[in-house]
C-alpha cells in the first residue's frame, strides 16, 4: 500500500506528517501531491469535503517553499475565516520541523492592524478570504505579484458566497507564470468560467463523480406538514440517541429560533450563524468539535470551515434551492471510512426537489417514516439498559453504601425493581410519547395539498394590486411555476404574499405579486442563487425602462 515515503517529500515534512498519525495518503493526495512535486501544470482538483485536500496541496507547495526569499510564494484563497484559519494551522502543523518557513492567515472581523504586521516581517504563505485578502492588496501590503503558487480552496463556496468579483480582482495582480490550484467539491458553470480565464490547459483530477456525493453517506427524507418540521426533528433526534450532527436552516433567525426551541426542550445544542461575534463562535464551534454538543444548528456559510470527521448525521431542516449545496452539506458526514447519514425534513411541494437532488446523486433518497412514540421509547429504552450492561468498572466507593441501599430495596422483587429503575431514567420519553399523533403525510394528503396550494397562489384576487417582475430564469434552466412558487414561499417575507400571472418562458420568467410584498420581493431575490446561477430581478413596468435591481 502506498505511504508518504513514496512520494519523495522531504524528512522534515515527513516527520511533521507522522507526529500527526498519517500514513497512508488518501485518494484525492496520492493523485495531487506527485502531480505537484513533479509539474508545473495548473490543476483543478474535485473531491468533496473532508478528504484531505489541504494536505494535498500543503504538502508540495511546502517543499517547494524558498525560505532564502522573503516574498510571498504562496496565497491560499478560502470562503471563510473558519476555514481560512484551519488551512493556515494545518499548514504549520505540516512545517512543524521548518521554522524558517514562515505561515499566516488574513481575514475579517479581526484586527487588521496586527495582519498588517505580521505581512511586514515576511511571510511566504497566506491564507485568506477573498475580501481581507483584497484590502490588504490595495494598502500595498500584501504583494503577490511575485507568487509562484496560488490556491482556490473551496471555489464553489466562495462563488456561491458572492465573492467573484473579489477573486477576479485578486487574480488580476498575480503574475501570469504561477502555477494556479482550483479545488471544488463541484463543478458548476462558473467555476468552469475560472478555469478556462485565468488557468492555462489544466489537469483535471477528480475524485468520485463530479457533483455526486459521498460513498459512505445514505440519503432518507421525511414527509411532514410544514407546520410540524419541528415536532419530526425532535423524533429523528429522540430515534438516535447517539446523534452527532448539524442541522442547517436557511435564515440566521430560523437557526436561532431551532436552537432555542431544542435547549428549551432538553437538548444538547447551540446555534452557529453570522449574528454571532467571533468570540461566540469559537465559543459553540470548540463545543461541538469535542463532542461537548450532540446538535448544531446552522446556516451554511457559518458552518464553513466546521472540520469534524465523524458526524453521524447532516439533517437539511429546510433544503436548499441550488442541489450542490445539498451535495456539500451531505459530504460533512460519511467521512474518514465512516457510515453518516443525510437526512431531510420536506413539506410535500418540495418533493419534486428531492428528485432532482437523486439525479445529480446518482443514488435515490429513500423515504422514511416518521418514527411514531413507541419506537422511540424502544430504541431508547435499549440504548440506556446497553448502557448499564455495559458499565465494565463500577466506583469502589459505591460498596461502602451497598449493604443499606440493599437492606432499603429488599422489599422489591426483581422484576419491580428494574421497573422502577427504568421509570426513574425513562418517565419523560414515555409522558411525551403517549398519545403521541403520526406526523407522516400520505401520498393522497400530499396530491391534495399541492392542488390547493397551486390554486391559492395562482389565483388573482380582483381587489389586489400587483406589481410585475422579470426574472432571469426560464424554461431552458428547468424552471417552472412549482420551482418559482418554492422560490417564493421558501421565505419568511413573502409567505403570505398572493401570487398573479405567472409566465414561464424561454429564458426568462414574468411573474405578478402583491404590490404590498414589492420590497419584500426585491429584497428575497437579491444576491439569491438557483442551481449556482445568481438571480436577478427587475420590476417589469408597462411601456417604460425597467427599474433593474439585479
Amino acid at each position: 500500500m502506498l505511504t508518504f515515503e513514496n512520494f519523495g517529500l522531504n524528512k522534515n515534512l515527513l516527520k511533521a506528517i507522522k507526529e500527526l498519525g498519517f500514513i497512508n495518503p488518501t485518494p484525492i493526495q496520492e493523485q495531487v501531491i506527485p502531480h505537484l512535486l513533479d509539474s508545473k501544470h495548473d490543476l483543478v482538483g474535485l473531491a468533496q469535503t473532508g478528504t484531505g485536500k489541504t494536505a494535498a496541496f500543503g504538502l508540495p507547495v511546502l517543499q517547494q517553499i524558498n525560505p532564502k526569499k522573503d516574498n510571498t510564494q504562496c496565497i491560499i484563497l478560502s470562503p471563510t475565516r473558519e476555514l481560512c484559519v484551519q488551512i493556515a494551522k494545518d499548514m504549520n502543523n505540516f512545517a512543524k520541523y521548518m521554522p524558517e518557513v514562515k505561515i499566516t492567515a488574513v481575514y475579517g472581523g479581526t484586527s487588521i492592524e496586527n495582519q498588517i504586521k505580521d505581512l511586514k516581517k515576511g511571510v511566504h504563505i497566506v491564507a485568506g478570504t477573498p475580501g481581507r485578502v483584497l484590502d490588504l492588496i490595495k494598502r500595498k501590503v500584501l504583494k503577490i505579484d511575485r507568487i509562484d503558487f496560488l490556491v482556490l480552496d473551496e471555489a464553489d463556496e466562495m462563488l456561491n458566497m458572492g465573492f467573484k468579483d473579489d477573486i477576479d480582482a485578486i487574480l488580476n495582480t498575480t503574475p501570469e507564470n504561477k502555477q494556479t490550484l482550483l479545488f471544488s467539491a463541484t463543478m458548476p458553470s462558473e467555476i468552469m468560467k475560472i478555469a478556462e480565464n485565468y488557468m492555462h490547459s489544466p489537469v483535471e483530477i477528480s475524485v468520485g463523480q463530479k457533483n455526486s456525493g459521498a460513498e459512505n453517506v445514505e440519503h432518507f427524507y421525511y414527509m411532514v406538514n410544514a407546520k410540524n418540521r419541528y415536532l419530526a426533528l425532535k423524533r429523528i433526534a429522540d430515534i438516535n440517541p447517539d446523534i452527532y450532527g448539524i442541522v442547517f436552516c436557511r435564515t440566521r433567525k430560523e437557526t436561532q429560533e431551532v436552537a432555542d426551541k431544542l435547549i428549551q426542550d432538553g437538548y444538547n445544542a447551540d446555534s452557529l450563524h453570522g449574528d454571532l461575534s467571533q468570540a461566540q463562535r469559537d465559543q459553540v464551534m470548540n463545543k461541538f468539535r469535542t463532542g461537548h454538543l450532540q446538535l448544531l444548528v446552522a446556516t451554511d456559510v457559518a458552518a464553513r470551515g466546521l472540520d469534524v470527521n465523524n458526524l453521524s448525521h447532516v439533517i437539511n431542516y429546510n433544503l436548499p434551492d441550488d442541489k450542490e449545496v445539498y451535495i456539500h452539506r451531505s459530504g460533512r458526514t460519511g467521512r474518514a471510512g465512516k457510515k453518516g447519514e443525510a437526512v431531510s425534513i420536506i413539506h410535500s411541494k418540495e418533493l419534486h426537489k428531492i428528485r432532482d437532488i437523486e439525479k445529480a446523486l446518482k443514488k435515490t433518497i429513500v423515504r422514511k417514516p416518521v418514527p411514531n412514540g413507541k419506537d422511540i421509547c424502544m430504541k431508547q429504552l435499549m440504548n440506556m439498559i446497553d448502557k448499564v450492561e455495559s458499565i465494565e468498572t463500577i466506583d469502589n466507593q459505591i460498596e461502602d453504601f451497598l449493604p443499606v441501599i440493599i437492606k432499603k430495596l429488599e422489599w422489591l422483587s426483581r422484576e419491580d425493581l428494574i421497573k422502577r429503575f427504568v421509570s426513574v431514567e425513562f418517565n419523560r420519553f414515555l409522558t411525551y410519547y403517549k398519545n403521541a399523533p403520526d406526523l407522516n403525510i400520505s401520498e393522497k394528503e400530499s396530491r391534495s395539498e399541492n392542488q390547493s396550494s397551486s390554486k391559492r397562489k395562482s389565483g388573482k384576487n380582483k381587489k389586489l394590486r400587483f406589481t410585475k417582475f422579470y426574472l432571469n430564469l426560464g424554461e431552458k434552466d428547468n424552471f417552472s411555476k412549482h420551482r418559482l412558487l418554492d422560490l417564493i414561499n421558501n421565505n419568511d417575507s413573502l409567505a403570505k404574499a398572493d401570487i398573479g400571472k405567472i409566465e414561464i418562458l424561454k429564458t426568462h420568467t414574468f411573474f405578478e405579486i402583491d404590490s404590498d410584498f414589492e420590497n419584500s420581493a426585491l429584497k428575497a431575490f437579491k444576491n439569491r442563487r438557483y442551481d449556482g446561477r445568481r438571480l436577478k430581478i427587475e420590476i417589469k413596468l408597462p411601456n417604460k425602462k425597467n427599474i433593474n435591481h439585479g
